[in-house]
């Protein structure tokens, strides 16, 4: 029984050693590059979006939060 258990754990290793830590280092490795290299293109695009679509929902916010302050100036209470 012991022996048995030793040869499983012992193959389990071999294989883990052999199959998945090689291709987790490669994975890891890859998307470290990856990072490092910095945004594309695409992302910046994107980005520069997001920036844009926040930038107008903020000036939406503040003009229904004046509205809301003048028409109902307890709202934030109720809040």
């Amino acid at each position: 029984m012991g022996e048995m258990f030793v040869i499983l754990s012992g193959t389990s290793l071999i294989l883990f050693m052999l199959i998945v830590a090689p291709i987790w280092l490669i994975l890891h490795y890859r998307s470290k590059k990856q990072v490092s290299q910095g945004l594309t293109s695409t992302e910046v695009a994107t980005l520069q979006d997001l920036a844009t679509k926040e930038e107008q929902m903020s000036e939406r916010i503040k003009t229904l939060e004046a509205i809301l302050d003048s028409e109902s100036p307890s709202w934030r209470e109720r809040a």
